[in-house]
């Protein structure tokens, strides 16, 4: 997101050239089975031939902060992480924008990264187009794909299209270009009524993919900008090589052109659950509201933090307190693709300056071999993979149902238990429902549970306890 105020992660607005999508829902409940949900969508509107590139299938995704990554502050020096991140077991790099920034009307010392001056451009503060081609070079050799964030709708006031070709921009009555909404005065909307303005937009976005190799792209307030055209840009792209779409939005439209988007409810969720204002039931129910509005195959953004959340609205420790820990590993169980922010892993207590240099003070932390052990089963256990490819989530049967929340996924013979105690106090509890039989290993405890059928199962969870429990075909 780009440098507005607190509370900016939340932006939701729909496009203001938004089709709609027109979707069917089925809830199938059978009483005594856990809540199953099917969804067939219903497109009205002219769809992309796509879909998400099969390495995605089983990835994790790390958004990569380049200004605060380290003093240095530069590509190169990121690039000496890569093995780190590779042990860690991501799979997909999220390099926030690399281009130069806008000087005109600047927030703070250094700019928001968001406020783009040229889009064919690299930042000199973080290298050369050089040292950017080789990152993503490493990056590939290290089995890893990168993709760059990318900032459509609005550029920097001092952008030369803004010199150019003044007629791209939203102007208002007196004919003088304006920023999208008010707080965001270091930049200038663009106005895609303009087919000069889709055509170079669309070129900038074809240049890094073809002459850097480049993967995809996370999109910057895609709901701000017309549907049509990133239809057309995933055709374009999807023309030059196979890419990896990321919507910074939440809404089902957004799954035409993309194969990601943001699961703001849940992550909204998780804070509410955490504040004591919302239940494990709600999360319950929120899940499977949105199973049923979102395409069997669109992957959903699962995080705790991200760089507005951190800058903004606080570390995962201010706003998830002891439950830090447990919505991590449930954000990377439940269906869709975890995100981890720079410097998680290392247990990030602090909120990183968005405008002015900062940096991250690494160090060795728990969550990196909490991470570690997650992304490796994610990896080859198929239950949890993404989208369509991974299992459906069906939720199990607690005598604690506001404070514990148990479910499964199973997919071809793979399966994954979860447990969670989504509260402050310990608790003794008993566990029912349509488990397959077999015998389930501990994930993070060197324990074995035999799950008969029709069996009961009991635990005794802490205060934010879990339980991931895998299962493998034999």
């Amino acid at each position: 997101m780009l440098s507005v105020g607190k509370g900016q992660g939340a932006f939701t607005q729909v496009g203001r050239f938004f089709p709609f999508l027109m979707v069917f829902l089925v809830l199938v409940a059978c009483q005594g089975d856990p809540p199953v949900v099917s969804v067939t969508p219903v497109l009205s509107l002219e769809t992309v031939e796509k879909s998400a590139p099969e390495w995605s299938r089983n990835a994790a995704i790390y958004e990569v902060n380049i200004r605060q990554y380290s003093e240095e502050g530069t590509l190169n020096e990121f690039r000496k992480s890569l093995p780190r991140l590779k042990r860690l077991g991501v799979k997909i790099l999220w390099l926030m924008p690399v281009q130069p920034i806008g000087e005109k009307n600047r927030k703070g010392e250094l700019g928001s990264y968001y406020s783009i001056r040229d889009y064919t451009g690299v930042n000199p503060e973080f290298g050369d187009l050089g040292d950017f081609k080789r990152l993503v070079r490493e990056a590939h050799d290290e089995g890893m794909y990168v993709i760059l964030d990318w900032v459509a709708n609005h550029s920097a006031w001092d952008n030369d299209w803004a010199r150019k070709h003044p007629d791209w921009y939203t102007q208002d009555s007196t004919g003088n270009m304006m920023p999208p909404v008010p707080d965001w005065h270091d930049v200038a909307d663009l106005n895609y009524e303009k087919a000069g303005l889709r055509a170079a937009m669309m070129e900038a976005m074809a240049y890094w993919v073809r002459e850097t190799d480049l993967d995809g792209f996370r999109c910057d307030v895609a709901e701000m900008v017309p549907m049509d055209f990133w239809r057309a840009v995933r055709q374009r792209l999807d023309g030059i090589k196979p890419v990896f779409m990321l919507a910074e939005g939440a809404v089902p439209e957004l799954h035409q052109a993309f194969d990601m988007t943001y699961s703001w409810r849940v992550h909204q969720m998780m804070n509410a659950i955490a504040q004591g204002k919302k239940d494990a039931t709600d999360l319950s129910a929120l899940l499977m509201e949105e199973s049923a509005e979102f395409p069997p195959d669109a992957y959903r953004m699962q995080f705790t933090s991200n760089h507005d959340e951190n800058s903004w609205n606080g570390t995962v420790f201010e706003r998830l307190g002891g439950g830090a820990e447990t919505f991590a590993v449930l954000s990377a169980v439940i269906p869709g693709m975890p995100l981890i922010y720079s410097g998680q892993e290392a247990g990030l207590d602090k909120r990183l300056s968005f405008f002015d240099k900062d940096f991250i003070a690494w160090k060795s932390h728990p969550m990196f071999g909490i991470y570690q052990l997650l992304l490796a089963e994610k990896a080859v256990n198929k239950a949890l993979w993404n989208g369509e490819a991974g299992g459906q989530l069906k939720q199990l049967p607690t005598d604690r149902e506001k404070s514990v929340f148990a479910f499964v996924r199973e997919k071809e013979g793979y399966a994954v238990l979860a447990v969670f105690n989504l509260g402050k106090t310990a608790r003794d509890l008993k566990i029912s429902g349509q488990i397959q039989p077999g015998t389930y290993r501990g994930l993070y405890q060197e324990e074995e549970i035999v799950v008969a059928p029709g069996s009961e199962l009991a635990f005794n969870l802490p205060a934010w306890g879990y339980k991931v429990l895998v299962r493998h075909p034999q």
